[in-house]
């Protein structure tokens, strides 16, 4: 058992070197583009746009921590941030089960189930598609013509998404998962409370992204009322189509693509694709420092539910000495 848990560390250690490289290439690959990109925008809006992006990040943690209480192990939130800021670098090396490997194996050191650990991921990924699908649907027909062209079929799954979030709908989903692998059905069903206060955190999360993406655009001449709430559902598309492409790691690609073609009617020339990079490599930043906050945290071991449910053996000694004293003297 210990071999395995070595194994594991070692593992995990060399999947975040991996992801490193990868954002490392990333930004390298992009470094005059990212130079030119900031170049065109001040600090303050930098520094503004990646403290959103932090934001985003911290409140889709509290989002799936949410359902892992729901379905039975809730998990301290400094734990819980560690467990998400190490294991999204995972995201980044292609192939997209990466970042849900390590995470489920970070969160059996705090006695997490694999199967309860899977399904608030799932829960909390078709969360997050949802209520994205759900922000561009509303914002961006009426203010990009081009992406309701392109996309309306997607619009129109977001209520349908919406609705297979109820409760009864995800029990006999994940219940009908397990038997198919002949495992017992979830011990914890999860509750519409739970879901409401995933989909809150959730919708706050698009909410800074969306702050994050508008502060890029209106420092490159973005203007109009509208443009906040196009900036908003932009970066859901974005989001949104960046996940369904399966091998590009992060989306790569793919959410830029979405971003200019969103932006473009209301940017001047050549604008879209320097708020697209922008956007990309304040985020890459964002994870990047998530990661490090969580590493630096670590360094100190977290105790696990097991600590906190059953005494230290000194702790139990100490107890039964004085219950001896105690009975010695009366």
């Amino acid at each position: 058992m210990k071999t395995k848990a070595v194994l594991m560390r070692v593992l995990r250690v060399v999947l975040v070197l991996l992801a490193l490289g990868f954002c490392g290439y990333s930004l390298a690959s992009q470094w005059d583009e990212t130079v030119r990109a900031f170049g065109m925008m001040s600090w303050p809006t930098l520094a503004g746009s990646f403290a959103a992006g932090c934001a985003g990040l911290f409140v889709w943690m509290l989002g799936w921590r949410a359902f892992l209480a729901g379905l039975g192990s809730p998990l301290p939130v400094r734990a819980t941030f560690r467990i998400s800021g190490i294991s999204q670098l995972g995201k980044y090396v292609p192939g997209k089960v990466w970042a849900l490997v390590t995470q489920i194996e970070m969160t059996r050191e705090h006695d997490v189930p694999r199967l309860r650990s899977f399904s608030s991921t799932m829960l909390a990924v078709a969360t997050s598609t949802a209520c994205g699908l759900a922000v561009a649907a509303v914002t961006l027909p009426l203010t990009s013509d081009a992406a309701l062209a392109r996309y309306w079929w997607l619009f129109l799954l977001a209520p349908v998404m919406l609705a297979a979030l109820h409760p009864r709908i995800v029990t006999w989903a994940l219940d009908t998962a397990l038997r198919l692998v002949r495992r017992p059905p979830v011990e914890h069903r999860v509750s519409l409370r739970t879901t409401l206060v995933a989909v809150g955190w959730t919708v706050l999360g698009w909410a800074l992204f969306g702050v994050h993406l508008w502060l890029l655009a209106d420092a490159v001449g973005g203007d109009g009322a509208g443009l906040p709430f196009q900036a908003t559902g932009a970066y859901a598309l974005a989001f949104v189509v960046g996940l369904l492409v399966f091998i590009a790691p992060g989306g790569i690609g793919a959410r830029e693509a979405v971003l200019v073609m969103v932006l473009g009617p209301v940017l001047p020339a050549g604008a879209p694709i320097v708020v697209a990079i922008a956007s990309r490599v304040v985020l890459t930043l964002a994870d990047l420092a998530a990661a490090g906050v969580a590493f630096v945290m670590g360094r100190g071991r977290l105790p696990s539910t097991r600590d906190l449910r059953e005494p230290a053996p000194e702790a139990g000694r100490e107890a039964g000495q004085e219950k001896g004293v105690t009975s010695t003297s009366t």
